[in-house]
């Protein structure tokens, strides 16, 4: 069995393939790099075999999407630690070096991520991992690094290693053990927030998880769904709804949910006002869509509740950054923390 096995998942991704996983290559001799193929319908498959023939190919019958897809690559996939990797990811020499030797001196550390640079601006720290995240006690994500749209320049203020509510799917390094008897991602939220669910459900079971800083790769991004995309916008929003129904106690529950509706009509209101017709509509077919759905996590939330050690209100953040932002000016993670 292999230390660790990197694990890229391509969908229609040739050129960041062809771009970024010779620097995987280059850089991770400890570790048994794959790509496992959603199905592509470009020409990935041939250039893998024309390019990387080394590279071990894990080819899938039909699109999972981001979640399942990798249920279904990492089943067959033997190592004691997973690293999901996106396939625009550039990585670092020395880059797993820091991770590996942290999570071997920490066995309750479960999971870990390294510091996340902008590609193509190398001197910003990167909108979707940043150095970490976390989520307030209405569901809304946030990194260090980046608070909604206010990324940061990376000047070390974050150089430290510190303890997160989640580590971005971008560059996830994971132990395979507990990455099964957690239940792996959920596939049914298909993509998007995935990692967060996931995260939650680890951190409610006593595990941590870190940014290790020391290690520093560089992430286009966006590279599937731009991020003004209608089906992102449904995607997020419905996926948020799952998952604050899968991990928050009945008491949180019922309060956040009556504030997540106005919060979510507001943010319609600013899609109809601003013209993106598609994000309007998507905010409530993702909440219909959630509503159709929720039936099907019942199950999954009792489970994660009687599970649950740590409870969520040392998890989330516990106030609102949508008022620390917009109404209080506190445009970074170090001016919330204040």
């Amino acid at each position: 069995m292999k230390h660790i096995a990197i694990v890229i998942l391509n969908w229609n991704g040739a050129f960041m393939l062809r771009k970024y996983l010779p620097s995987v290559l280059r850089y991770s001799q400890e570790a048994e790099v794959i790509v496992a193929d959603n199905a592509s319908n470009d020409d990935s498959l041939k250039m893998m075999e024309q390019e990387f023939p080394e590279v071990r190919t894990i080819v899938l019958d039909k699109n999972y999407g981001f979640a399942e897809g990798y249920n279904q690559a990492l089943r067959q996939v033997e190592a004691k630690y997973y690293l999901l990797l996106n396939s625009d990811v550039e990585v670092t020499e020395g880059w797993l070096r820091p991770l590996l030797s942290y999570m071997e001196a920490h066995e309750d550390v479960v999971a870990c991520q390294p510091k996340l640079r902008c590609e193509w601006d190398r001197s910003m720290l990167e909108y979707a991992g940043a150095c970490g995240g976390y989520i307030d006690w209405l569901g809304y994500p946030f990194c260090r690094g980046r608070v909604f749209t206010t990324v940061e320049k990376d000047q070390g203020q974050y150089d430290t290693v510190t303890t997160v509510a989640w580590a971005t799917g971008a560059t996830l390094m994971i132990r395979s053990r507990e990455y099964w008897e957690t239940g792996g991602l959920d596939g049914r939220f298909f993509a998007h927030q995935e990692e967060i669910d996931l995260c939650w459900r680890l951190r409610s079971r006593g595990y941590r998880i870190v940014c290790i800083p020391d290690s520093v790769v560089y992430h286009v991004g966006g590279g599937t769904l731009p991020k003004d995309n209608p089906r992102k916008a449904f995607l997020n929003f419905r996926n948020n709804m799952i998952l604050l129904y899968k991990n928050l106690p009945a008491e949180q529950l019922a309060r956040v949910m009556q504030w997540r509706f106005w919060l979510d009509a507001l943010a319609s209101v600013y899609f109809l006002l601003t013209l993106q017709w598609g994000s309007f509509l998507a905010v409530w077919k993702g909440r219909s869509a959630f509503c159709k759905m929720r039936s099907d996590f019942r199950a999954d939330r009792e489970k994660n509740l009687q599970a649950t050690v740590v409870p969520a209100s040392e998890i989330l953040f516990p106030k609102s950054i949508l008022w620390q932002y917009h109404i209080k000016g506190k445009k970074t993670y170090k001016e919330l923390k204040r």
